[in-house]
């Protein structure tokens, strides 16, 4: 597992999520003072990975995710305060999202096994148990004369 929770295959596969740029190319890449990038990070708006030498390292998610800070910040007017209140609300509405997949999953699974269950039941029933019809009710009259023994 990474720092950030997600599950890593390769260690030398990178993903959107690979810690590869310093702070003077994520700076480049986002069109962002590197003093910016710090305060981003102070403020808890972007949180870059960082190394042994406790340097920051951006993956590329970062400075898209720095883009977006941006964008809101100049575009929208938004302060600070609101666009992490945004980012956190975007990543709870992204959990959320995948726990609904995750439980959907689930219910899918115990479906299945409750009828793969019924079935069994089913397969389970007395092949020689002959279904019970109801008998229509009549105002006939049927005598009953036993046998005489004479006959």
């Amino acid at each position: 597992m990474d720092s950030r929770g997600g599950q890593r295959r390769n260690p030398y596969e990178l993903t959107d999520e690979s810690p590869v740029y310093v702070i003077s190319v994520a700076a480049q890449l986002s069109g962002l003072h590197p003093q910016t990038l710090r305060q981003y990070d102070r403020l808890g708006l972007v949180s870059p990975d960082r190394t042994a030498g406790r340097g920051r390292r951006y993956s590329a998610r970062d400075i898209e995710l720095l883009r977006t800070v941006q964008q809101l910040s100049q575009e929208e007017g938004i302060n600070l305060a609101g666009i992490k209140r945004i980012i956190e609300l975007e990543n709870q509405v992204a959990a959320l999202q995948q726990r609904v997949v995750e439980l959907q999953g689930a219910l899918e699974g115990a479906a299945s096994a409750m009828q793969q269950r019924e079935a069994a039941v089913h397969a389970s029933y007395r092949r020689d148990l002959v279904p019970y019809q109801d008998v229509q009710q009549t105002s006939a009259l049927v005598v009953w004369r036993p046998k005489r023994p004479s006959e």
